[in-house]
């Protein structure tokens, strides 16, 4: 009996170590990705969040309205996307007078976008320090499936898109949420 009971606390223990390993692993890659943000603007240059890291940070997303402040980084697959948002690599960076796309997902950074309206204001900062205001122009929800989502070489704007709806039980459905803001 003495034997089941340890058995059980060490059970109950290990569950809650992981259960806060998990979390205390996020806190942890967000300092390390500000602070390679902030290294990346002091020198100029790319600097990963950790040496086996296969991203860096190459912009800030901000919304005072909505209280953000998000460091973007470059590429938007799983290994990105698992720690912050991702910068879409076949999109234009802010300035180059195309699309900018960043994605994120809708139940850790874009949660904040259910409640996004059009006027509602972003910023970019990039790695230069150099700020780009947007405007929410448009709101849309597409089936990936059958739309595919356009980058424009002409036309200054921005992109947010994640997954919707925010409320899903089950992930990775075809629909997506796009915000889409014009640079003023």
């Amino acid at each position: 009996m003495k034997r089941l009971i340890l058995l059980i606390v060490f059970l109950g223990l290990s569950f809650f170590a992981y259960g806060a390993y998990i979390p205390a692993k996020a806190v942890l890659a967000q300092y390390l990705i500000n602070d390679a943000w902030n290294d990346s603007l002091s020198s100029g240059e790319s600097r990963k969040p950790w040496k086996w890291a296969d991203m860096h940070p190459v912009m800030k997303l901000s919304s005072d309205k909505h209280n953000q402040e998000l460091i973007v980084l470059s590429g938007d697959k799983g290994n990105s996307l698992a720690f912050a948002p991702g910068y879409n690599l076949n999109s234009y960076m802010p300035n180059q007078g195309g699309t900018t796309v960043i994605s994120a997902h809708r139940d850790t950074h874009f949660e904040f976008l259910e409640n996004i309206s059009v006027s509602d204001v972003f910023e970019l900062t990039d790695r230069n320090n150099e700020t780009t205001s947007y405007e929410v122009s448009d709101i849309k929800i597409i089936d990936a499936t059958k739309q595919d989502i356009a980058v424009h070489s002409d036309r200054a704007e921005l992109k947010l898109i994640t997954c919707y709806p925010f409320d899903a039980l089950v992930a990775r459905g075809p629909l997506r949420y796009v915000v889409t803001a014009k640079m003023i």
